[in-house]
């Protein structure tokens, strides 16, 4: 590879050149067969329908930093990648295409549109996977999986079948979240809710054979057309005399009885309640105790049903206006409130969620939390941050069951078989599979019924709920049920790194299944992680969360085409603070890029440097061969020896800040250390302060000042590697490198060898630093032109001070642009001056030549009279009381801080004027 570093840092190329390379030679595989330390995790598998967003971005550029620091350090080390095959999100994608063609999915059969959702998914469902190639992922792409190919089809009828042989799985009749759009039950996780504004309607409910009524308050009226009964409060006095009666249901004319019930609060609305078994959870309930009937009164596309007598046919909207209007024809409507409450919305398709009965398989979820907790709370698992370790406790403790069963095409199809003539249910005699165009499916099929002997089977029409398979994918897609090798070496994975936001549709739900399905003689072996570590989301420059439906969402593949993908993972792996959400905003990202090209243009330098150098005779291979490197720091006589000592004492300290920061998954701690490295130390201290050295006429001098810097250099691209992955496996290879090597991410992350650490270069580099910009900083405030050299006055309390400027003088006359410091020990007079005064030292400068006195007074003083019109307009407003009271706290918190600043300002600014005066 040419040495040459184009001027100017075009991310684009480089990226797409190196994740080509990276993906078609296979870099990442991990080995399953030697000794080591192993590092394995499983990536959170995106669904089929997706494309990365900004959440993936940050998700698997944490996991991608954690995986190259590991891969580094020399571990055997596995990020498995695979993608979810999304049975709602999928099946309403080809719906949806469908319906463009005027085909319902009914109209094609369950084969075929099974069929043409594969189709489907070769031709657009792999776009996530050719984006996070695109990104870098370093993954191991040859272990890739899918949630529904053959091998992961069969781990999930295996799991099946064990849980329904030991009584895990039932199937039975509940009340579940149904949504009409989908034309499925969904989870309790699935359920969005979010606060609208609605109305509650009192409803008058005539009481039979008098001229009372109750009065109930629902805030779904068209359910009243299922109610089969009112309830009150046994102890609720007001009442006590209706108990047993019956009442009248307006519109259906039908008499429903007066039930006691501890379920009713009686304090809240009227004290009474409709009972809807077939519509309400809670009623449910209440129905099963008093034996009611269940009515249901919907279809699945949230229609009435032939139960709402005259109004079947009509979309449940339309019946509850209807309803309402018939209500208060009949004056049966006692008010009509306005309110906000939340309502339940599919996650999905974004539908309103209707509570309906429906006959579903089931999970007992009670005895698998159990053991989950104790993992938990034992300490086998590590959870990050711990707040949600609590969350996660106090969800086990409150768990119920969970509703597996879908009413979709498109999934793993429940394998169990029912009797046409006695209605038994028989299951898959074992989880063989047999697989017919690629496609897998259950292939021990039961042929006849146990009970009856029935020959006429039909296998359940539902599927399983997506997040079933996904509660297998640490284990499932290393080969379980099977003990394969991939199992025994990286199994349990080492970690976890998942979004809260799916804390239990997935991450509690694997360590369940793990547990109770792995082999493991202990539990430790068989959790399906050691540490979880719950990853922030990133808000807007708001603070909002991203939405694509209120325009707020951002698209991370063009921000990585503006600014290119390291800068954007450095961007977000910078703010990843544990627990705390990130504020996306252009200026960060900015920063990010300005950091990358600060980088790029760093090495630039020392390479069009080195063209000078090797006309003189030496080479790049014996100032920076590996060997050489290797064998750094070198002496290097004279003046200039204390900041080679130092950058390598730097090294040392920043490498052990980044271990640890990353062990502890403070990934903003790790990113900001290696920028302030590399940024600060070696691109302004440390390439400015021995730039002398490096065109030396010195030989000596010159070889060794070369060597340490591309040592120097070499190290930070490395320890910068697992954060900005494509910038430093171009620049890496820039240096010579031992024969064969093939990539950066598999040399080794650099480690601190033994003497680099050294106080006192670090005390004595920082007490240079300080001198250098105390003389900025005089020279900023006196806007002195950047170009002019000017004398400056050093006064330093103790002689060790002046000894240690003594030697290294020429490096702060170059880096603080003086043309001569002069050492005394008295005191140093502000008069007609600008000092910086420290513990150690002061440094003066006077105004002499390098200030236009009187053009400096002019701007001061218009300066002065804009901050006095500022104050004055902010005191003004803190006076007054009506803003005071009505601004929120932080306004009037952040003003009058504003003033403050302002206020010591305009001091300074006086003091100025007053000394040129």
């Amino acid at each position: 590879m040419s040495r040459e570093i184009p001027k100017a840092y075009e991310p684009q190329e480089i990226e797409e050149r190196w994740a080509k390379a990276w993906f078609e030679e296979k870099l990442f595989r991990a080995e399953n067969s030697a000794d080591g330390p192993v590092f394995s995790i499983a990536l959170p598998p995106p669904n089929i329908t997706g494309s990365i967003h900004i959440g993936h971005m940050l998700e698997h550029s944490q996991i991608d930093m954690l995986v190259r620091w590991h891969r580094m350090r020399g571990h055997r080390t596995l990020w498995l990648p695979g993608m979810d095959h999304a049975g709602i999100a999928t099946q309403f994608v080809v719906e949806r295409q469908l319906a463009a063609q005027k085909i319902r999915r009914q109209d094609l059969g369950r084969e075929e549109f099974e069929r043409r959702v594969w189709q489907w998914r070769m031709e657009s469902g792999g776009q996530i996977k050719e984006q996070m190639i695109r990104l870098g992922a370093s993954c191991d792409w040859t272990r890739e999986r899918f949630t529904l190919e053959p091998a992961l089809y069969r781990a999930v009828i295996e799991a099946f079948l064990r849980l329904y042989h030991e009584g895990s799985i039932y199937r039975g009749r509940y009340i579940v979240n149904w949504c009409p759009r989908c034309q499925t039950a969904i989870s309790d996780l699935e359920v969005v809710h979010v606060e609208r504004p609605g109305k509650l309607w009192h409803l008058r409910y005539p009481v039979v054979g008098s001229g009372d009524y109750l009065v109930v308050a629902t805030t779904r009226p068209e359910t009243m057309l299922g109610d089969t009964a009112v309830a009150v409060n046994p102890g609720d006095e007001r009442y006590q005399k209706f108990v047993g009666k019956r009442v009248m249901l307006p519109l259906m004319n039908r008499e429903i009885p007066v039930i006691a019930d501890d379920y009713v609060d009686r304090e809240f609305g009227t004290g009474v309640v409709k009972i809807t078994p077939a519509h309400d959870p809670n009623d449910f309930e209440v129905g099963r105790r008093h034996d009611l009937p269940e009515i249901d009164v919907m279809t699945s596309d949230g229609h009435m049903s032939e139960a709402a007598g005259p109004y079947a046919g009509l979309d449940r909207f339309e019946a509850r206006k209807r309803v309402v209007a018939d209500l208060e024809a009949l004056g049966l409507v006692d008010k009509i409130e306005d309110i906000s409450h939340a309502v339940g919305i599919c996650d999905r398709c974004k539908s309103e969620v209707e509570p309906r009965v429906s006959t579903q398989w089931f999970m007992k979820m009670k005895p698998l939390a159990e053991p989950a907790k104790e993992a938990v709370t034992g300490g086998l698992i590590e959870i990050v941050p711990d707040n949600q370790r609590t969350i996660l406790l106090q969800w086990l403790d409150n768990i119920r069951d969970w509703c597996i069963s879908r009413q979709l095409w498109w999934g793993h199809r429940i394998p169990v078989w029912h009797c046409d003539a006695c209605k038994e249910m028989v299951p898959a005699i074992d989880s063989r599979i047999e697989v017919v165009d690629g496609r897998a499916r259950a292939a021990g099929i039961p042929t006849k019924c146990p009970k009856c002997g029935g020959a006429k089977l039909t296998q359940d029409t539902d599927v399983l709920d997506t997040w079933f398979s996904s509660s297998l994918w640490p284990f499932s897609t290393l080969g379980w049920p099977d003990d394969t090798r991939d199992l025994r070496t990286f199994y349990p994975t080492s970690l976890l790194i998942s979004g809260y936001d799916i804390l239990f549709f997935w991450d509690v739900r694997m360590i369940m299944m793990g547990l109770h399905l792995t082999g493991g003689a202990k539990p430790k072996d068989r959790v399906p992680f050691r540490r979880l570590y719950l990853h922030s989301l990133v808000r807007t420059a708001e603070g909002a969360k991203m939405s694509k439906t209120k325009g707020t969402g951002v698209d991370p593949l063009e921000l990585t085409r503006q600014y290119g993908t390291d800068a954007l993972r450095y961007m977000l792996t910078s703010m990843a603070a544990p627990g705390t959400d990130i504020i996306l905003s252009d200026d960060r990202i900015k920063g990010a890029r300005a950091f990358a090209n600060k980088i790029w243009n760093a090495s630039r330098f020392l390479f069009v440097n080195l063209d000078k150098v090797e006309s003189s005779g030496l080479t790049l291979e014996e100032m920076a061969g590996p060997e050489i490197r290797a064998k750094a720091p070198y002496a290097v006589k004279g003046e200039g020896a204390l900041a080679h000592r130092w950058i390598f004492s730097r090294l040392a300290a920043v490498i052990a800040q980044v271990d640890a920061a990353l062990e502890s998954f403070r990934f903003h701690e790790a990113s900001q250390a290696i920028y302030q490295f590399f940024w600060g130390d070696f691109c302004d201290w440390y390439i400015e302060w021995v730039k002398p050295q490096l065109t030396s006429t010195d030989r000596d001098v010159a070889l060794a000042a070369w060597r340490n810097i591309f040592a120097a250099l070499d190290s930070a691209l490395r320890l910068l590697h697992p954060v900005m992955p494509f910038l430093t496996e171009e620049l890496w290879h820039k240096l010579p490198q031992p024969e064969g090597a093939r990539s950066i991410a598999l040399d080794k992350f650099p480690e601190a060898h033994a003497g680099w650490a050294d106080a006192g270069a670090d005390d004595s580099m920082a007490r240079l630093q300080e001198i250098v910009i105390a003389a900025r900083n005089i020279r900023a405030e006196m806007k002195i032109d950047p170009r002019q050299k000017v004398a400056a006055e050093l006064s330093a309390r103790g002689a060790a001070t002046p000894a240690l400027v003594r030697e290294n003088l020429d490096p702060i006359l170059r880096l603080a642009m003086l043309s001569e410091l002069t050492i005394t020990g008295g005191h140093l007079d502000a008069q007609g001056a600008v000092v910086r005064s420290t513990a150690a030292f002061d440094v003066r400068i006077a105004f002499g030549d390098a200030v236009d006195k009187d053009a400096e007074k002019v701007r001061l003083q218009k300066e002065i009279a804009r901050l006095e019109k500022d104050i004055a307009s902010k005191h003004a407003r803190l006076a007054d009381e009506s803003f005071t009271s009505k601004a929120p706290g932080h306004v009037v918190d952040a003003l009058r801080a504003t003033m403050m600043e302002r206020q010591m300002e305009l001091r300074k600014l006086r003091d100025r004027l007053a000394q040129l005066e």
